[in-house]
């Protein structure tokens, strides 16, 4: 698997998994680091919607795996609509790479998948960490705000504008951080990764997301069935997923903490990318 010093100049490659699909992926940090983690990633997002800063930083001691789930940037395939399809197609793809226990770093979507993971396929899970996400079925899942589909989930393509607005507090502060980081993200120049197409939008808001939001009680209980260690990590005021879940997440799941960071919304692990990476690097080595 190649690596590189840098997440901007990591080369992408592919693997076939069992049914076929080629998944796209990329890997940095050293493979003799332990157990490699695996990035799961947001809605809408690719290889390339990563920040940099936060993946160098975790790839510093440890094998870091970037991927496009099955019909998503240069992955082949069709955008499954549910996470229960989303999540088997991710262990899929950590069963093509040979790996049998992997970290999780799930956000937003990717952290619906890791949930869904950890419960149905503990033996494939060893830690979990999870970044600005929320529970099946809790309150407040039910859908996004109005604005965030306005500015994320109906336009065909989302500016910088749109992703500051929902991904960073409104402050200067969030607000120059959040200039700083996209700054990092479309930095790449060179063989950047496919465009999520619309299709893929749709599968998964339409189908996974509101799928994933639909109340049930049943789906929030069974947090508390989760056996791996989790870090949550949020902002104080996510405009995309309430941060009222996150604490919910950690009222529920056994053996788990949460970092909760200040003046910040949906992108708070960019946005404090260097405490976000320092948090998950301590935790998995704990």
């Amino acid at each position: 698997m190649p690596s590189s010093t840098s997440y901007t100049t990591t080369e992408t490659s592919t693997v076939r998994a069992a049914d076929g699909v080629d998944f796209a992926y990329r890997s940095i940090g050293p493979a003799s680091g332990g157990v490699p983690l695996i990035l799961l990633q947001h809605f809408r997002g690719n290889l390339d919607n990563w920040d940099p800063a936060l993946v160098d930083a975790l790839a510093e001691e440890r094998q870091v795996i970037a991927f496009d789930n099955r019909g998503v940037g240069a992955s082949s395939g069709s955008t499954p609509t549910t996470v229960e399809d989303m999540a088997s197609d991710a262990a899929s793809f950590i069963v093509a790479l040979g790996f049998e226990q992997v970290d999780l770093f799930g956000f937003s979507l990717g952290g619906f998948i890791a949930q869904h993971l950890a419960l149905t396929e503990p033996q494939l899970v060893r830690r979990l960490v999870l970044a600005g996400t929320g529970p099946q079925g809790a309150p407040g899942m039910e859908r996004w705000s109005e604005d965030v589909e306005n500015h994320l989930v109906t336009k065909d393509a989302p500016g910088a504008s749109d992703i500051l607005a929902v991904f960073y507090a409104s402050t200067p502060e969030s607000q120059a951080a959040g200039g700083e980081a996209l700054g990092r993200i479309f930095g790449r120049t060179v063989d950047r990764d496919v465009e999520v197409s619309l299709g893929a939008r749709d599968s998964q808001y339409h189908g996974a997301v509101l799928g994933w939001g639909k109340p049930d009680w049943a789906a929030v209980q069974a947090l508390t069935q989760i056996v791996q260690p989790t870090l949550i990590l949020q902002g104080d005021d996510d405009l995309m997923i309430p941060t009222s879940a996150s604490h919910l997440m950690a009222g529920l799941i056994p053996n788990s903490r949460i970092r909760i960071f200040p003046n910040s919304s949906h992108g708070s692990i960019f946005q404090f990318a260097p405490e976000a990476a320092a948090e998950t690097t301590a935790f998995l080595a704990a």
